[in-house]
């Protein structure tokens, strides 16, 4: 069901997905008599690849994922605002975004930017919170060695002892971590670390199983503050490359929701 979920996800993202309707469109044009419906789906797939390429479009549905939530911010007092919290606890969650193991590379650069972004916000706060533990949560998914011992071994590089450290290293998607990992912190307060774009969801899930997360989102791809830059206005493969991620992430919401996990 995994590796389904995966193909089926990949057909919808804007690449394939042009191509897709392309294709139809010229096998419509080339070996058949539906010379109108031909053109018109052609033209469907141009115009539909043209706007995915717009950063534009997708920051839009993009800045409605990152900004659900706001920033962590610790404070000194356990009378705090929205996106605030008292350092008073345990569990610092941080979720998976992918790894490759390759000994031929520096340590770093065996975690995916979204892993690697996730983990030093994490420290960050594992710095700020005495006590508190790291739960580092990603199985081996495509690889021959867990993403959540890479994770370990760029945390112990960065300072952080291994007995503050929990590996999970079982799961392959959000839904199996927010499981494994409640057994670990069963009903206690936690603060979840992932992705802005990947919050939603993740709280979704974590929230359904009853438990307690305490967003702290990071790895943000819009800043509010941002001018308008001229590149905005052209198609780029900086807009295909948003336009993925805010379709990955909203086919995983719509699935979720489909199966209850939500």
């Amino acid at each position: 069901m995994f590796i389904l979920k995966k193909i089926i996800g990949q057909l919808f993202f804007p690449v394939p997905l042009c191509l897709e309707i392309l294709i139809v469109g010229l096998l419509l044009l080339l070996f058949t008599r539906k010379q109108k419906a031909g053109k018109i789906i052609l033209s469907v797939g141009v115009i539909l690849f043209t706007l995915l390429s717009y950063p534009a479009l997708s920051n839009t549905f993009l800045r409605r994922l990152e900004y659900r939530y706001p920033p962590l911010i610790l404070t000194a007092t356990s009378d705090s605002a929205p996106g605030e919290v008292a350092p008073q606890v345990k569990w610092i969650v941080v979720l998976g975004g992918g790894h490759i193991s390759d000994p031929q590379i520096p340590i770093t650069s065996q975690l995916s930017g979204a892993s690697l972004v996730r983990l030093i916000e994490a420290i960050l706060l594992h710095n700020q919170i005495p006590g508190s533990k790291l739960i580092l949560s990603e199985g081996k998914v495509f690889d021959s060695v867990p993403g959540a011992e890479t994770m370990a071994e760029v945390a112990k590089a960065l300072g952080v002892k291994k007995e503050d450290l929990i590996l999970e290293s079982e799961s392959n998607d959000t839904i199996n971590e927010a499981r494994l990992i409640k057994s670990i912190v069963g009903n206690d307060k936690f603060i979840l670390v992932t992705s802005a774009s990947h919050m939603p969801r993740s709280m979704g899930m974590f929230k359904k199983l009853g438990m307690q997360p305490i967003p702290a989102p990071t790895g943000y791809s819009i800043v509010r503050s941002q001018r308008i830059s001229p590149g905005d206005f052209f198609p780029s493969s900086g807009g295909l490359r948003r336009a993925e991620g805010v379709i990955y992430e909203y086919l995983g919401i719509f699935w979720a929701k489909l199966r209850g996990q939500i």
